[in-house]
């Protein structure tokens, strides 16, 4: 081909194009095609991000809760060029600076014994490469999680999921035995005293001796549940989940995908109630989303494991240096801007606001939250604690809960929702003055979700 044969596009990529391009040519997630009318967005600089005609939107959920210190910060920014400039790209069989240094930097943050790392992709990738490693140590196949969990969207992370995005992909793998969560607020089994869900160990215990614990290799739960409703464990129940898996020989893994690096005050959520998984996975605040990256991290008898053991897997991008490098960035970020102090400072302050937004509104029934990961439950009845809109609800079912959601972008604040439950997860480098704002909003938008319950 010369130089006279190549098409020479002198069309501007207005929004108009990009939408018109996005429509006929991207398949995006979780959708059905057709109905896709995806907005282009220009551009975004901290907590905020706006599109071509100049509307700005307070972004409360971090995109996919994964932007932890917001749209183009400076340093991860320069940071992804400097490494371009040095090495773009080299094998993983090879050490490399970024990759390295990434890694002890984070054996130095992970609880515990937790030590050596292997970088994958993003979330799903890291879930199944600790699935296969579980099994391998133990020599055992079946895995334990939970109904109220997303573990990614890959076929093995599929298979881990509870939620009902995994009905599609079934059949899936075998060997995955489900337990009920730790859900407060709507125990399942009518939270006894002592109840055993919601206390862990017991409702473990009798499902293992159903499986045969000599079968089972690893525990896989969220830490916080993140996208199935903000579920924060009680006191006590990492402790027991931990003492059962001692008990067995179970590997136990902490899904820390949504919950790591700052999302709720602390470099990892269950530095909270002081337990250490032999997994942990984590991704997403891990680097802010800047470059794709995720991670598993291996306790030391793990570790010694590998040093005479063969670890079956691998990716082309196991440790891409310029997401290594944006980690890198992104970790010495967090420290120099002392990151989880205004986490816990802003989150207080967002809990205070929640709480008084409760004494205006009746259709909040529940609020939970640590740090900046905070879940607003929306009911249609404090005293039966009815959801406002039915699990799983789509179209018409679920219009209680886009109402809100449409109504707070009008107004300037990116929300999302599960069901019943709003996610009110912004940037770590949130402001109080952008706090205010977006109570403000939620106090205009709630009335909608008022009104809905009062018709219920």
């Amino acid at each position: 081909m010369t130089i006279t044969d190549r098409v020479v596009d002198t069309n501007e990529w207005t929004a108009d194009r990009i939408r018109a391009a996005d429509r006929e040519y991207v398949i995006h997630s979780w959708s059905t095609q057709g109905s896709v009318n995806a907005a282009p967005i220009a551009g975004g600089e901290g907590s905020w991000f706006w599109d071509y005609d100049g509307n700005r939107y307070l972004d409360f959920q971090s995109q996919l809760v994964n932007m932890n210190l917001g749209h183009q910060h400076p340093r991860i920014v320069e940071a992804i060029k400097e490494q371009a400039d040095r090495m773009c790209y080299i094998g993983p069989n090879y050490a490399e600076r970024s990759r390295a240094e990434l890694a002890e930097l984070i054996a130095g943050l992970t609880p515990g014994d937790l030590k050596m790392t292997f970088f994958t992709t993003g979330g799903a990738a890291a879930n199944e490469n600790a699935v296969r490693l579980a099994r391998h140590v133990t020599g055992r196949h079946k895995i334990v999680a939970r109904y109220r969990s997303y573990h990614g969207a890959t076929a093995g992370a599929m298979a881990l999921t509870g939620d009902p995005r995994r009905w599609a992909a079934e059949p899936s793998s075998f060997g995955v035995v489900r337990m009920f969560d730790p859900y407060t607020y709507r125990c399942p089994v009518g939270h006894p005293d002592p109840c055993p869900v919601c206390s862990g160990g017991p409702h473990l215990e009798e499902i293992l001796q159903y499986e045969n614990p000599d079968t089972v290799a690893a525990v896989v739960l969220e830490t916080v549940t993140g996208t199935n409703g903000l579920i924060y464990p009680p006191e006590g129940y990492l402790r027991s989940i931990r003492e059962v898996c001692d008990k067995y020989g179970i590997i136990l893994i902490f899904d820390e995908v949504m919950a790591g690096f700052g999302r709720t005050g602390e470099w990892f959520a269950c530095n909270h109630w002081d337990v250490t998984p032999d997994i942990l996975i984590t991704a997403k605040g891990l680097n802010s989303g800047y470059v794709p990256l995720g991670a598993m991290v291996v306790n030391q008898r793990i570790s010694d494991w590998l040093m005479v053991n063969k670890f079956w897997g691998g990716l082309t991008y196991a440790g891409h240096p310029l997401a290594c490098a944006s980690g890198v960035a992104s970790i010495k970020a967090m420290q120099d801007e002392n990151i989880l102090a205004n986490t816990r400072e802003m989150g207080e302050r967002l809990g205070l606001g929640l709480d008084r937004l409760a004494d205006r509104h009746v259709s909040i029934g529940d609020i939970r939250g640590r740090g900046l990961f905070y879940g607003l439950e929306l009911v249609s009845d404090r005293g039966t604690r009815e959801p406002l809109v039915p699990f799983n609800a789509t179209g018409a079912a679920a219009a209680p809960m886009t109402a809100v959601v449409a109504a707070a972008k009008k107004q300037g604040l990116y929300l999302s929702a599960n069901n019943n439950v709003l996610r009110l997860t912004p940037p770590l480098v949130i402001t109080g003055e952008e706090i205010d704002f977006a109570v403000d909003v939620l106090d205009k938008v709630l009335t909608l979700a008022d009104e809905a319950a009062e018709q219920a």
